[in-house]
Protein backbone atom coordinates (compact mmCIF):
# COMPACT_ATOMS: atom_id res chain seq x y z
CA UNK A 1 0.00 0.00 0.00
CA UNK A 2 1.33 3.54 -0.76
CA UNK A 3 2.14 5.79 1.74
CA UNK A 4 0.83 9.46 0.56
CA UNK A 5 1.89 12.42 1.38
CA UNK A 6 2.05 14.56 -1.21
CA UNK A 7 -1.11 16.27 -0.61
CA UNK A 8 -0.37 20.04 -1.63
CA UNK A 9 -0.10 18.54 -5.23
CA UNK A 10 -3.65 17.14 -4.41
CA UNK A 11 -5.47 14.74 -2.21
CA UNK A 12 -7.78 11.61 -2.18
CA UNK A 13 -11.12 12.30 -2.90
CA UNK A 14 -13.93 12.29 0.57
CA UNK A 15 -15.93 9.27 0.43
CA UNK A 16 -18.75 11.29 1.83
CA UNK A 17 -18.45 13.60 -0.76
CA UNK A 18 -18.35 11.16 -3.53
CA UNK A 19 -21.88 10.13 -2.70
CA UNK A 20 -22.82 13.75 -2.55
CA UNK A 21 -22.18 13.68 -5.80
CA UNK A 22 -22.89 10.43 -7.63
CA UNK A 23 -26.68 11.08 -8.36
CA UNK A 24 -25.52 14.19 -10.35
CA UNK A 25 -23.57 11.59 -13.02
CA UNK A 26 -26.89 9.49 -13.43
CA UNK A 27 -31.01 10.62 -12.44
CA UNK A 28 -29.34 14.37 -11.62
CA UNK A 29 -27.46 14.79 -15.04
CA UNK A 30 -29.36 17.92 -16.27
CA UNK A 31 -27.99 21.05 -17.92
CA UNK A 32 -28.37 23.36 -14.97
CA UNK A 33 -29.79 26.23 -18.54
CA UNK A 34 -32.40 23.90 -19.11
CA UNK A 35 -35.49 25.10 -18.51
CA UNK A 36 -37.52 21.53 -18.20
CA UNK A 37 -37.48 19.67 -14.98
CA UNK A 38 -34.15 18.06 -15.05
CA UNK A 39 -32.82 21.07 -16.15
CA UNK A 40 -34.21 22.85 -12.75
CA UNK A 41 -33.16 20.20 -10.68
CA UNK A 42 -29.17 20.36 -12.00
CA UNK A 43 -29.78 24.73 -11.22
CA UNK A 44 -30.77 24.04 -8.03
CA UNK A 45 -27.95 21.68 -7.05
CA UNK A 46 -25.77 24.46 -8.53
CA UNK A 47 -27.49 27.39 -6.60
CA UNK A 48 -27.89 25.35 -3.05
CA UNK A 49 -23.94 24.80 -3.28
CA UNK A 50 -23.15 28.13 -4.09
CA UNK A 51 -25.22 29.06 -1.18
CA UNK A 52 -23.46 26.29 1.47
CA UNK A 53 -20.14 28.04 0.52
CA UNK A 54 -20.77 31.43 1.08
CA UNK A 55 -22.59 30.62 4.30
CA UNK A 56 -18.97 29.02 5.13
CA UNK A 57 -17.15 31.89 4.48
CA UNK A 58 -19.75 34.46 6.06
CA UNK A 59 -20.13 36.13 2.22
CA UNK A 60 -23.02 36.45 0.05
CA UNK A 61 -23.87 33.51 -2.52
CA UNK A 62 -23.54 36.33 -5.57
CA UNK A 63 -20.23 36.70 -4.41
CA UNK A 64 -19.25 33.43 -5.67
CA UNK A 65 -18.42 32.40 -9.43
CA UNK A 66 -17.47 28.87 -9.77
CA UNK A 67 -14.64 27.39 -11.83
CA UNK A 68 -12.81 25.01 -13.22
CA UNK A 69 -10.07 25.12 -10.29
CA UNK A 70 -7.39 27.60 -9.19
CA UNK A 71 -5.88 28.76 -11.62
CA UNK A 72 -8.83 29.87 -13.88
CA UNK A 73 -10.45 31.69 -10.66
CA UNK A 74 -6.30 33.27 -10.59
CA UNK A 75 -6.30 34.47 -14.01
CA UNK A 76 -10.02 35.79 -13.72
CA UNK A 77 -9.21 38.12 -10.46
CA UNK A 78 -6.11 39.31 -11.86
CA UNK A 79 -7.37 40.34 -15.63
CA UNK A 80 -10.83 41.46 -14.22
CA UNK A 81 -9.23 43.72 -11.57
CA UNK A 82 -6.92 45.50 -13.75
CA UNK A 83 -9.45 45.80 -16.72
CA UNK A 84 -11.88 46.70 -15.01
CA UNK A 85 -10.47 49.54 -12.93
CA UNK A 86 -7.88 50.79 -15.77
CA UNK A 87 -4.85 49.70 -12.87
CA UNK A 88 -1.45 50.32 -14.41
CA UNK A 89 0.59 48.83 -11.60
CA UNK A 90 0.33 45.68 -9.75
CA UNK A 91 2.27 44.28 -6.94
CA UNK A 92 3.08 40.90 -6.14
CA UNK A 93 5.86 38.26 -4.69
CA UNK A 94 8.42 36.35 -6.25
CA UNK A 95 7.26 33.12 -4.25
CA UNK A 96 3.34 33.38 -6.31
CA UNK A 97 2.42 30.12 -7.85
CA UNK A 98 2.30 30.44 -11.31
CA UNK A 99 -1.01 30.60 -11.89
CA UNK A 100 -0.49 34.14 -10.34
CA UNK A 101 3.22 34.85 -11.44
CA UNK A 102 2.76 34.16 -15.45
CA UNK A 103 -0.36 36.10 -15.42
CA UNK A 104 0.96 39.39 -14.05
CA UNK A 105 4.07 38.71 -16.45
CA UNK A 106 2.05 38.11 -19.71
CA UNK A 107 0.02 41.82 -18.73
CA UNK A 108 3.67 43.62 -18.26
CA UNK A 109 4.53 41.98 -21.24
CA UNK A 110 1.73 43.21 -23.00
CA UNK A 111 2.62 46.60 -21.84
CA UNK A 112 -0.90 46.64 -19.86
CA UNK A 113 1.13 47.05 -16.30
CA UNK A 114 4.18 47.54 -14.57
CA UNK A 115 5.18 45.05 -12.19
CA UNK A 116 6.69 44.81 -8.96
CA UNK A 117 8.07 42.65 -6.47
CA UNK A 118 8.19 42.92 -2.38
CA UNK A 119 11.54 42.65 -0.45
CA UNK A 120 11.82 39.81 1.39
CA UNK A 121 14.32 37.92 3.44
CA UNK A 122 16.09 34.90 3.83
CA UNK A 123 13.48 32.58 5.05
CA UNK A 124 10.86 34.12 2.11
CA UNK A 125 8.86 36.58 4.66
CA UNK A 126 8.11 39.30 2.84
CA UNK A 127 8.15 42.94 3.80
CA UNK A 128 5.01 44.54 4.49
CA UNK A 129 6.72 48.09 5.24
CA UNK A 130 8.05 47.75 1.96
CA UNK A 131 4.54 47.27 0.51
CA UNK A 132 3.10 50.34 2.40
CA UNK A 133 5.93 52.04 0.67
CA UNK A 134 4.58 51.25 -2.72
CA UNK A 135 1.21 52.22 -2.05
CA UNK A 136 1.78 55.13 -0.62
CA UNK A 137 3.51 56.93 -2.62
CA UNK A 138 2.52 55.45 -5.97
CA UNK A 139 -0.70 55.31 -8.72
CA UNK A 140 -3.62 52.92 -7.32
CA UNK A 141 -2.03 49.23 -7.56
CA UNK A 142 -3.43 45.73 -7.75
CA UNK A 143 -1.96 43.41 -4.92
CA UNK A 144 -1.75 39.63 -5.35
CA UNK A 145 -0.15 37.67 -2.35
CA UNK A 146 -0.98 34.25 -1.70
CA UNK A 147 -1.51 33.58 1.66
CA UNK A 148 0.34 29.77 2.47
CA UNK A 149 3.05 28.85 -0.14
CA UNK A 150 2.86 25.23 -1.28
CA UNK A 151 6.49 24.34 -1.47
CA UNK A 152 8.03 25.85 1.73
CA UNK A 153 4.97 26.43 3.75
CA UNK A 154 5.36 30.38 4.47
CA UNK A 155 2.21 31.73 5.42
CA UNK A 156 1.43 35.72 5.08
CA UNK A 157 -0.79 38.09 7.41
CA UNK A 158 -2.94 38.26 4.50
CA UNK A 159 -5.44 40.37 7.16
CA UNK A 160 -2.63 43.15 7.58
CA UNK A 161 -2.27 43.18 4.14
CA UNK A 162 -6.00 43.75 3.22
CA UNK A 163 -5.96 46.42 5.63
CA UNK A 164 -2.96 47.51 3.95
CA UNK A 165 -4.85 47.85 0.49
CA UNK A 166 -8.16 49.24 1.82
CA UNK A 167 -6.18 52.23 3.38
CA UNK A 168 -4.30 53.38 0.07
CA UNK A 169 -7.19 52.07 -2.32
CA UNK A 170 -5.68 49.31 -3.52
CA UNK A 171 -7.34 46.37 -4.90
CA UNK A 172 -6.18 43.16 -3.32
CA UNK A 173 -6.41 38.93 -4.45
CA UNK A 174 -4.97 36.28 -2.83
CA UNK A 175 -4.63 32.71 -3.87
CA UNK A 176 -5.57 30.66 -1.24
CA UNK A 177 -5.81 27.59 -2.68
CA UNK A 178 -3.74 25.78 -0.23
CA UNK A 179 -4.86 26.89 2.87
CA UNK A 180 -8.82 26.49 1.50
CA UNK A 181 -10.66 23.73 3.40
CA UNK A 182 -7.36 24.06 6.13
CA UNK A 183 -8.41 27.91 7.67
CA UNK A 184 -11.59 29.29 8.73
CA UNK A 185 -12.16 32.31 6.34
CA UNK A 186 -14.63 35.29 7.41
CA UNK A 187 -14.97 37.53 4.72
CA UNK A 188 -17.09 39.71 6.61
CA UNK A 189 -14.13 40.30 8.30
CA UNK A 190 -11.20 40.55 5.93
CA UNK A 191 -11.31 43.22 3.32
CA UNK A 192 -9.77 41.04 0.55
CA UNK A 193 -11.32 41.80 -3.30
CA UNK A 194 -10.71 38.49 -4.30
CA UNK A 195 -9.55 35.08 -2.72
CA UNK A 196 -9.95 31.48 -4.57
CA UNK A 197 -10.69 27.94 -3.68
CA UNK A 198 -9.58 24.56 -5.44
CA UNK A 199 -11.50 21.33 -4.27
CA UNK A 200 -9.57 18.64 -5.45
CA UNK A 201 -6.68 20.43 -2.56
CA UNK A 202 -9.43 19.73 -0.08
CA UNK A 203 -10.52 16.15 -0.40
CA UNK A 204 -12.87 16.97 -3.32
CA UNK A 205 -12.97 16.41 -6.76
CA UNK A 206 -10.49 17.47 -9.24
CA UNK A 207 -11.30 20.07 -12.29
CA UNK A 208 -13.19 22.64 -10.28
CA UNK A 209 -12.86 25.78 -8.00
CA UNK A 210 -14.54 28.75 -6.98
CA UNK A 211 -13.78 32.68 -7.40
CA UNK A 212 -15.00 34.79 -4.25
CA UNK A 213 -15.11 38.23 -5.37
CA UNK A 214 -15.85 41.59 -3.22
CA UNK A 215 -17.92 44.42 -4.25
CA UNK A 216 -14.89 47.01 -5.00
CA UNK A 217 -14.72 46.30 -8.67
CA UNK A 218 -16.36 44.56 -11.75
CA UNK A 219 -15.73 41.04 -13.31
CA UNK A 220 -14.73 40.71 -16.48
CA UNK A 221 -15.51 37.32 -18.73
CA UNK A 222 -12.51 35.86 -19.47
CA UNK A 223 -14.24 32.61 -21.07
CA UNK A 224 -16.62 33.70 -23.83
CA UNK A 225 -19.51 32.03 -24.43
CA UNK A 226 -23.48 31.62 -22.88
CA UNK A 227 -24.60 33.84 -19.91
CA UNK A 228 -23.88 31.65 -17.50
CA UNK A 229 -22.30 32.64 -13.76
CA UNK A 230 -24.41 35.32 -14.21
CA UNK A 231 -22.12 36.55 -17.55
CA UNK A 232 -18.96 36.03 -15.79
CA UNK A 233 -17.81 32.64 -16.63
CA UNK A 234 -19.39 31.06 -19.82
CA UNK A 235 -20.16 27.41 -20.65
CA UNK A 236 -22.06 24.35 -18.81
CA UNK A 237 -21.52 24.13 -15.15
CA UNK A 238 -19.93 21.05 -13.96
CA UNK A 239 -22.68 20.12 -11.46
CA UNK A 240 -21.73 16.95 -9.99
CA UNK A 241 -18.49 18.92 -9.76
CA UNK A 242 -19.57 21.95 -7.56
CA UNK A 243 -22.20 19.78 -5.09
CA UNK A 244 -19.03 17.46 -4.91
CA UNK A 245 -16.94 20.96 -3.78
CA UNK A 246 -19.25 22.17 -1.45
CA UNK A 247 -19.72 19.13 0.46
CA UNK A 248 -15.81 19.03 0.71
CA UNK A 249 -15.39 22.25 2.15
CA UNK A 250 -18.80 21.81 4.44
CA UNK A 251 -16.59 18.41 5.70
CA UNK A 252 -13.47 20.45 6.36
CA UNK A 253 -15.19 23.19 8.35
CA UNK A 254 -17.27 20.60 10.08
CA UNK A 255 -13.63 18.60 10.75
CA UNK A 256 -11.16 21.15 10.62
CA UNK A 257 -9.75 21.46 14.34
CA UNK A 258 -9.51 17.78 14.70
CA UNK A 259 -8.02 17.65 11.45
CA UNK A 260 -5.55 20.62 11.98
CA UNK A 261 -4.57 19.05 15.44
CA UNK A 262 -3.85 15.71 13.97
CA UNK A 263 -1.81 16.70 11.53
CA UNK A 264 0.19 19.39 13.59
CA UNK A 265 1.19 16.16 15.49
CA UNK A 266 2.15 14.12 12.14
CA UNK A 267 4.49 17.15 11.23
CA UNK A 268 5.93 17.33 15.02
CA UNK A 269 7.41 14.00 14.48
CA UNK A 270 8.44 13.89 11.54
CA UNK A 271 10.37 16.99 11.99
CA UNK A 272 11.51 15.71 15.72
CA UNK A 273 12.88 12.49 14.38
CA UNK A 274 14.11 13.87 11.15
CA UNK A 275 16.28 16.14 13.49
CA UNK A 276 17.43 13.26 15.46
CA UNK A 277 18.63 10.96 12.88
CA UNK A 278 19.52 13.16 10.23
CA UNK A 279 21.50 16.03 11.95
CA UNK A 280 22.77 17.35 8.03
CA UNK A 281 19.02 18.06 7.71
CA UNK A 282 17.71 21.88 7.53
CA UNK A 283 14.61 23.18 6.34
CA UNK A 284 13.23 25.52 3.74
CA UNK A 285 11.44 28.80 4.60
CA UNK A 286 9.74 28.54 7.51
CA UNK A 287 8.42 25.36 6.95
CA UNK A 288 9.63 23.79 10.21
CA UNK A 289 7.99 26.80 12.56
CA UNK A 290 4.21 25.47 13.54
CA UNK A 291 3.20 29.62 13.75
CA UNK A 292 4.45 30.92 10.59
CA UNK A 293 3.80 27.68 8.20
CA UNK A 294 1.18 25.61 6.91
CA UNK A 295 0.75 23.09 9.10
CA UNK A 296 0.41 20.56 5.76
CA UNK A 297 3.94 21.53 4.37
CA UNK A 298 7.47 20.32 5.37
CA UNK A 299 10.25 21.76 2.82
CA UNK A 300 13.52 19.94 3.95
CA UNK A 301 17.23 19.96 2.68
CA UNK A 302 18.73 17.03 2.59
CA UNK A 303 22.54 16.81 3.03
CA UNK A 304 24.39 16.79 -0.31
CA UNK A 305 25.48 13.33 -0.79
CA UNK A 306 25.06 10.72 -4.31
CA UNK A 307 22.55 8.79 -2.78
CA UNK A 308 20.61 11.89 -1.32
CA UNK A 309 20.13 12.92 -4.99
CA UNK A 310 18.37 9.96 -5.98
CA UNK A 311 16.19 10.34 -2.73
CA UNK A 312 12.57 10.88 -4.57
CA UNK A 313 13.52 7.94 -6.94
CA UNK A 314 14.72 6.00 -3.59
CA UNK A 315 10.98 6.58 -1.99
CA UNK A 316 8.53 6.19 -4.89
CA UNK A 317 10.65 2.41 -5.33
CA UNK A 318 9.61 2.23 -1.29
CA UNK A 319 5.90 3.32 -2.13
CA UNK A 320 6.22 6.73 -0.68
CA UNK A 321 4.88 9.71 -2.90
CA UNK A 322 6.31 12.71 -1.86
CA UNK A 323 7.84 15.90 -4.02
CA UNK A 324 10.89 18.17 -5.07
CA UNK A 325 8.25 20.76 -4.71
CA UNK A 326 5.32 22.29 -6.27
CA UNK A 327 3.76 19.37 -9.06
CA UNK A 328 2.75 22.48 -11.01
CA UNK A 329 6.70 22.91 -12.36
CA UNK A 330 8.12 18.92 -11.60
CA UNK A 331 8.61 18.65 -15.12
CA UNK A 332 10.76 21.71 -15.29
CA UNK A 333 14.16 22.05 -16.22
CA UNK A 334 14.67 25.56 -14.01
CA UNK A 335 14.03 24.40 -11.30
CA UNK A 336 11.98 25.72 -8.43
CA UNK A 337 10.91 30.05 -8.82
CA UNK A 338 10.88 29.67 -4.98
CA UNK A 339 14.01 28.22 -4.25
CA UNK A 340 15.66 30.21 -6.74
CA UNK A 341 13.94 33.19 -4.74
CA UNK A 342 15.65 32.16 -1.45
CA UNK A 343 19.43 31.66 -3.21
CA UNK A 344 18.65 27.87 -2.82
CA UNK A 345 22.46 25.79 -2.94
CA UNK A 346 20.83 23.49 -5.57
CA UNK A 347 23.94 20.80 -4.50
CA UNK A 348 21.20 19.80 -2.00
CA UNK A 349 17.92 17.96 -2.92
CA UNK A 350 14.70 19.24 -1.42
CA UNK A 351 12.23 17.18 -0.35
CA UNK A 352 8.39 18.32 0.12
CA UNK A 353 6.41 16.11 2.33
CA UNK A 354 2.83 17.68 2.40
CA UNK A 355 0.16 16.07 4.89
CA UNK A 356 -3.52 15.35 4.73
CA UNK A 357 -6.25 13.83 7.20
CA UNK A 358 -5.29 10.20 5.96
CA UNK A 359 -2.02 10.19 6.98
CA UNK A 360 -1.01 8.40 9.85
CA UNK A 361 2.05 7.92 12.39
CA UNK A 362 2.92 5.07 10.81
CA UNK A 363 3.34 6.61 7.44
CA UNK A 364 5.68 9.13 9.04
CA UNK A 365 8.08 6.74 11.02
CA UNK A 366 7.86 4.42 7.94
CA UNK A 367 9.43 8.13 5.65
CA UNK A 368 11.65 8.95 8.31
CA UNK A 369 13.47 5.32 8.27
CA UNK A 370 13.44 4.87 4.61
CA UNK A 371 15.58 8.31 4.70
CA UNK A 372 17.66 7.52 7.36
CA UNK A 373 18.17 4.22 5.69
CA UNK A 374 19.74 6.47 2.55
CA UNK A 375 21.66 8.95 5.42
CA UNK A 376 24.02 5.78 6.90
CA UNK A 377 24.91 4.80 3.56
CA UNK A 378 25.79 8.16 2.48
CA UNK A 379 28.62 7.69 5.02
CA UNK A 380 28.17 10.56 7.13
CA UNK A 381 31.85 12.04 7.17
CA UNK A 382 31.98 12.25 3.75
CA UNK A 383 28.94 14.54 3.39
CA UNK A 384 29.12 17.89 2.02
CA UNK A 385 27.62 20.35 4.82
CA UNK A 386 25.91 23.09 2.38
CA UNK A 387 23.64 25.66 3.00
Amino acid sequence: MKIYLDNAATTPLDREVFSEMEPFFFEGFGNPSSAHGVGREARKAVEKARETIAGLLNAQPNQILFTAGGTEADNTAIRSAIESSGIKLAVTTHFEHHAVLNTLKSLERDGVIKLLYLMHDAKGNISLKHLESILAFQERAFVSVMHGNNEIGNLNDIDTIAQICRKYNALFHSDTVQTMGHYVYDLSGINADFIVGSAHKFNGPKGVGFLYHGNRTNLASIIKGGGQENGWRAGTENVAGIVGMAKALEIAYRDLDADKNRVLLLKARMIDRLRSEIPEISFNGNSADPQKSLYTVLSLSLPSSPEFSTALAFLDSQNICASGGSACTSHSTGGSHVLHALNYNFERTVIRFSFGKYNTERDIDYTVEKLVELYHKSGPKQLKIAG
